[in-house]
């Protein structure tokens, strides 16, 4: 019995830690009128653009009509932001479901 109770607290334990581990999934509906997708610039380009940053990247998509990253930080904190597609500017960062940064004058 003892046995069956140790395995249970140990896979409990990984799941709970790999449920911590996740990025947060908290964009709401961010809006970056990027205008025709002919005008945007690479996904590459926004990778190197996030690496700059000093971020670890886990996942870089389109959503919507923004560039949207996963990424950690420096420090291991999980993160989503959201990036114009023509100018590369950083425009929203999301922690633990938490906004955290909006450029000066951003509404979408």
């Amino acid at each position: 019995m003892r046995k069956i109770s140790r395995k249970y607290t140990a896979v409990a334990a990984v799941l709970a830690t790999m449920m911590l581990a996740q990025p947060a999934y908290a964009d709401g509906d961010i809006k970056c009128d990027a205008g025709p997708t002919k005008d945007w610039k690479s996904i590459k380009k926004l990778k190197k653009k996030a690496w700059m940053e000093g971020w670890e990247l886990l996942k870089t998509q389109v959503e919507g009509d923004c560039y949207e990253v996963y990424a950690r930080t420096e420090s291991g904190q999980a993160i989503e932001a959201f990036f114009h597609p023509v100018t590369l500017k950083k425009l929203v960062v999301f922690r633990r479901g938490t906004e955290i940064y909006r450029a000066p004058g951003f509404k979408g």
